[in-house]
């Protein structure tokens, strides 16, 4: 299938404000995928904001791009780009890396083997996730926080799973909870299924094993049957954890915990403004790069209503 790319050059105020817009869009055409990051790393302020369509950019898809920026719209350059799957492309070759008790590699990097560390390979698929993100690799790191900190997990769910790598990680760290991975995009349950093989991670319904949907947040009668949750995970993106914050409280068991990550560190104040509203307080959080992960937890009845 033909793609094409839109570029924007700008400073990484206007860039940033550019994805808030996005984020604010709720009619957004879902065919157009955006993405902001800064151009080199010696040039932290100078960023580029990145529209990938399946289609020739029509003068409407070009239009929708450019009003996502506040003020007078940057130059659009636009190119037809060769037929590659750029997500794996992306992915292939990244270095393995180390956080809380985990290493993740890709296939082509040997497993770390190393006393008290958890190895897992996760290659390069049409799924995001693979640890290398810093908003993944500050959830892993988060995760073993809250082990530490004395976290007790029975139950948990993986909303937004991708590779399918942090439900492996909470069902290292509590090995007999019952654990649920969801994700809206199909193509993920193949991945989760071969990445749970490959790493010897146990599929089924039971405590210990890891039962995976396809779900479009928390609307699946499974994740309903199966809840209340004492821990969910969501590493997906700013407005749709804005969106969720309700629902995630309310498959929340009280005193339960809530990971989110997928924001960037200027949408945390709109992200924990949501989280407040549902009954969820802050108990710690994480800045990884431009990226905030948040660990936060289901008010008792009593505070709540306090």
């Amino acid at each position: 299938m033909t793609s094409w790319k839109l570029t924007a050059l700008a400073p990484r105020p206007v860039i940033e404000a550019a994805l808030l817009a996005h984020e604010d869009a709720w009619d957004w055409d879902p065919d157009i995928v955006i993405s902001g990051s800064e151009i080199a790393e010696d040039k932290p302020d100078d960023w580029q904001l990145e529209a990938w369509l399946p289609r020739k950019p029509s003068r409407a898809d070009k239009a929708a791009v450019l009003a996502l920026f506040p003020g007078p719209p940057p130059q659009l350059a636009i190119e037809q780009l060769p037929e590659t799957d750029w997500l794996t492309a992306s992915q292939q070759g990244l270095e393995p890396i180390r956080a809380g008790a985990f290493h993740v590699h890709t296939p082509e990097h040997p497993p770390l083997a190393a006393r008290g560390v958890r190895d897992f390979c996760i290659p390069a698929s049409q799924a995001f996730g693979t640890g290398q993100h810093a908003t993944t690799a500050g959830c892993l790191a988060m995760l073993t926080h809250m082990k530490r900190q004395g976290v007790v997990v029975r139950n948990c769910a993986d909303i937004g799973t991708g590779t399918g790598l942090l439900a492996f990680a909470a069902l290292h760290l509590w090995p007999r909870a019952l654990a649920t991975a969801s994700d809206i995009d199909a193509v993920c349950v193949g991945v989760v299924q071969d990445n749970a093989a490959a790493n010897g991670v146990p599929l089924g319904a039971r405590p210990g094993e890891l039962t995976m949907l396809v779900a479009d947040g928390m609307e699946h009668p499974l994740l309903t049957v199966r809840g209340p949750y004492d821990l969910i995970i969501a590493n997906i993106l700013a407005g749709p954890l804005i969106g969720l914050a309700p629902d995630f409280a309310r498959h929340m068991v009280p005193g339960g915990h809530l990971l989110l990550a997928g924001l960037l560190e200027t949408q945390e104040a709109q992200v924990r403004r949501a989280a407040r509203r549902a009954g969820l307080r802050l108990a710690a959080r994480l800045v990884n790069g431009d990226w905030s992960i948040l660990w936060l937890r289901k008010r008792s009845g009593a505070l709540a209503r306090a």
